[in-house]
């Protein structure tokens, strides 16, 4: 199968050719005609398998080949995503398969001046890809109106819920024209996602190229229990050990990002990190550093779960799991894409036993655990599977204390005040302690 063979006009085929893209990936295959088509879709495909061509090059044509030129301030295809970051790659690649086409392409998001955008948008855009909470700002301001809006997309649509966004995209929702195309891509669905679908979408068609919520079988995955005081100290050690050319590592807390990245440069190692409280320049610019190898480690917050299409990572190391099992998926997503091979390496700790059975039971899988020589946890992490049982290992009993000597004497029982020694015949009775005398203390003469 060829892209030509799908239906795409010459112009579209010329980007691909000069991007060296050959052959459509499954997901491409199956949504790309019906998207040319017009029809409502749902898809769901692995992250790395090429959903963002899926849906933009059959949308760039559909733009191209029909309906009026695009008025000020207004849109005509709207892509909604959950990041900065995924909003900066998906228009991206919009922009690459556009570049012979005569379209207009814009990206919008929070964390930086509203301004430039509002400028940008007067003169109106074909395709605008956007954050929820900065488009409805501009809709609010009037800088962007929906009256010219063909197609939804909403790409990563669980993760938009995860953040929060739900109140956003019905506000959205409601400010769109009734009669439109809608399509939702994503790495997985969720069961309050597949609700929304039924609300927004018309008779969609659904695509499933890969099992619900199962991780990429190019990644290969382990875990490697460790207490949580030394989790930094053992990365520092595997990355020496395995000789890690190139890792993506993920923490739970911002701090957890600044703690790891200080302790790394400390001993010379070139590392940067991004989360929430960094301005987005300062994100882009560490995340430049390290796709051109200039960075060695890049340490992120969920912020940079998806979105993030780096090539040739070999590694991804999750310093803490992540809170919600999907992300999971999308994290060791980074790495084993476009038919390349990867590792994803979990340092678990006692307290992320249930954190861990949960991830096990989302991919269907029991992880391989190796125990790293002199890094043995002294809390253990109880045995999983993916059944989402917890082997918990029986508590050895305690030794009786000796009696008599030194050392805390065993009081029994108190019975209380309003319990008899006959109701409680296994206890001892509460002595009565005479009253101290608080008042002034008298001198003698």
């Amino acid at each position: 199968m060829t892209f030509a063979s799908l239906g795409l006009i010459e112009p579209l085929l010329r980007a691909l050719e000069t991007l060296g893209y050959q052959t459509p990936t499954p997901v491409q295959a199956k949504a790309i005609p019906p998207v040319l088509e017009g029809r409502d879709l749902m898809a769901a495909a692995q992250t790395g398998t090429g959903k963002t061509a899926g849906f933009a090059l059959p949308l760039l044509q559909r733009l191209t080949m029909e309906g009026p030129k695009v008025a000020a301030n207004s849109v005509r295809a709207l892509v909604l995503v959950p990041t900065r970051e995924l909003a900066e790659q998906v228009h991206e690649a919009i922009r690459q398969y556009a570049e012979h086409l005569p379209l207009a392409t814009y990206a919008v998001y929070g964390g930086v001046s509203i301004n430039p955008q509002m400028m940008k948008l007067r003169r109106g855009v074909d395709v605008l890809v956007a954050t929820p909470g900065r488009l409805l700002d501009l809709h609010r301001q009037n800088a962007v109106k929906f009256s010219q809006v063909q197609t939804l997309i909403l790409d990563e649509a669980d993760r938009m819920l995860d953040l929060g966004f739900s109140e956003e995209l019905r506000a959205i929702y409601a400010a769109l024209p009734k009669r439109r195309q809608t399509l939702l891509f994503s790495a997985t669905f969720s069961d309050p996602i597949r609700l929304l679908a039924g609300q927004m979408l018309d008779n969609p068609l659904s695509i499933e190229v890969s099992p619900r919520n199962v991780a990429a079988s190019s990644v290969k995955q382990w875990v490697v229990p460790v207490d949580k005081k030394r989790k930094s100290e053992l990365f520092i050690h595997l990355l020496k050990k395995l000789r890690w050319s190139q890792v993506l590592v993920f923490a739970k807390t911002r701090v957890g990002v600044d703690q790891l990245v200080d302790r790394l440069q400390g001993l010379s190692i070139n590392a940067d990190g991004i989360h929430g409280d960094k301005p987005q320049a300062t994100r882009q610019r560490a995340l430049d550093r390290f796709k051109a190898g200039e960075v060695q480690i890049l340490v992120a917050t969920d912020v940079a779960a998806r979105g993030l299409d780096i090539d040739d990572l070999p590694t991804v190391v999750n310093l803490d799991l992540p809170i919600v099992a999907e992300d999971y998926v999308h994290r060791i997503g980074r790495t084993g894409r476009a038919g390349q091979t990867g590792e994803a390496i979990s340092l678990v700790c006692a307290d992320e036993v249930e954190l861990l059975s949960a991830i096990e039971v989302l991919t269907r899988q029991t992880l391989q655990r190796k125990e790293e020589p002199d890094f043995e946890p002294e809390h253990r992490v109880p045995a999983t599977d993916a059944t989402g049982a917890i082997l918990k290992k029986p508590k050895k009993p305690k030794k009786p204390k000796a009696s008599g000597g030194g050392g805390k004497r065993n009081l029994g029982k108190w019975v209380d005040s309003g319990e008899s020694v006959a109701q409680a015949p296994d206890v001892k009775p509460v002595r009565k302690v005479p009253a101290f005398n608080t008042g002034p203390r008298k001198r003698k003469p």
